[in-house]
């Protein structure tokens, strides 16, 4: 069976990395290098980079902080943000990124995709959709959740599959920084409406919540908030996942195999007689 990814998304306002909620409230964090780092360190799969910043303010990516991120990443990276030519595909891609994310240009400029597509392959263009229930159903906001598309998320997905999209980066706004786990009706839709791999997002707050979205097929499960929270979240998570037997792939030299798992999913403390063990141990630098 195909491991599925655990992916870690950075949410970057005004330079720097952000806890989102709702796409409405923002917490700093700190600077995206850093967060990279982090996210590597701890077994990442994946990264995603989203500037909300950048489309709004019709501004290129900011190719130096891309650099400087993707110089110190080893998992493969995905940038969004302002992307609304060839062009900047192709900066973002020179920059040492593999995929490049398309949102607000997937409605307004879609022939970016299909250029994109055929300039660099469909698996480096992923279709971002943010979604959000209405009362006439599920319907695709574009412009970081500010602007209706008047599109059911299925229906836009499909057209980005038949553009030329490789993949799919589904976020549901309601479920954005909620704790409340992932949308599984909207998740089914867009499943069901394409042959693509898709990447879910919003509203993690515990391993369970990558299960339940890895049993209705998704290719690779995302959070941004939940990997902020504490030390070694992607690990544990991982851990956590493992035990229950989910197809996820856990290769860092730390597994926290032997620890047990609290109400939220974290690991908790071992015994003293284990911990008094610790002190003749060789850890590696790198690990601790």
């Amino acid at each position: 069976m195909l491991k599925r990814r655990i992916v870690g998304v950075l949410v970057v306002k005004g330079g720097i990395v952000v806890q989102s909620i709702g796409f409405s409230r923002y917490l700093p964090v700190g600077v995206p290098e850093i967060a990279v780092e982090y996210l590597n360190r701890w077994g990442i799969d994946e990264i995603v980079i989203l500037d909300i910043d950048a489309t709004p303010r019709k501004a290129a990516p900011a190719l130096d902080v891309l650099k400087r991120c993707s110089a110190l990443s080893l998992a493969p990276m995905t940038y969004g943000g302002g992307i609304a030519s060839l062009h900047a595909i192709e900066s973002v891609i020179q920059a040492g990124f593999e995929k490049v994310a398309v949102n607000t240009a997937l409605v307004d400029h879609p022939e970016v995709i299909t250029e994109g597509a055929r300039s660099f392959g469909c698996q480096s263009i992923v279709a971002s959709i943010d979604a959000k229930k209405t009362e006439a159903g599920y319907e695709a906001f574009v412009a970081c959740g500010k602007r209706a598309t008047g599109q059911a998320p299925e229906a836009l997905a499909k057209h980005a599959q038949d553009l030329g999209a490789g993949e799919i980066l589904l976020t549901s706004i309601d479920r954005n920084g909620s704790k409340l786990g992932y949308d599984a009706e909207l998740i089914s839709r867009v499943r069901a409406a394409v042959t693509i791999p898709v990447i879910v997002c919003g509203g993690v707050d515990h391993p369970r919540h990558f299960r339940e979205a890895i049993d209705l097929g998704v290719s690779a499960v995302a959070a941004g908030n939940f990997f902020h929270y504490t030390e070694h979240s992607v690990i544990v998570a991982k851990r956590h996942l493992v035990s229950g037997q989910a197809p996820v792939r856990l290769d860092t030299y730390t597994t926290y195999e032997g620890f047990a798992h609290g109400a939220r999913g974290r690991a908790t403390k071992r015994d003293d007689d284990y911990l008094e063990a610790l002190r003749f141990m060789y850890v590696p630098e790198e690990v601790i």
